[in-house]
């Protein structure tokens, strides 16, 4: 399985981003797909994940972030609204069924 993670960027405090993940090869519908993400000198962190259309949230995140999986895609997105600075990483898609695969990365500025 192989991730490709794209719609990061630089926002500003309050705004929106949706970032999106498409996995491809031998994908199975009853993976469970999620974002993690991290600051430099910092662990990764869990974001939200979906299984079986089960949705988690870590508290930072719940009421301003939603995951959702697009089947027939084989794709996540993570909508995040009512963006903050401490926001601000590098967030990671990952997948995991047999095995755990994280994509490249994108990066989530929020500044003024």
């Amino acid at each position: 399985v192989q991730l490709q993670a794209s719609g990061g960027g630089l926002v500003q405090p309050g705004e929106s981003l949706r970032l999106s993940c498409a996995a491809s090869g031998s994908v199975n519908s009853k993976s469970m797909m999620g974002w993690y993400r991290q600051t430099p000198g910092k662990q990764r962190e869990f974001v939200a994940n979906i299984v079986l259309g089960t949705t988690s949230y870590a508290d930072s995140v719940k009421g301003r972030f939603t995951i959702s999986r697009d089947e027939a895609k084989n794709t996540v997105y993570l909508q995040m609204n009512n963006l903050k600075p401490e926001d601000t990483a590098v967030y990671y898609c990952r997948y995991h069924y047999d095995v755990i695969v994280y994509g490249q990365g994108t990066q989530v500025t929020v500044s003024s």
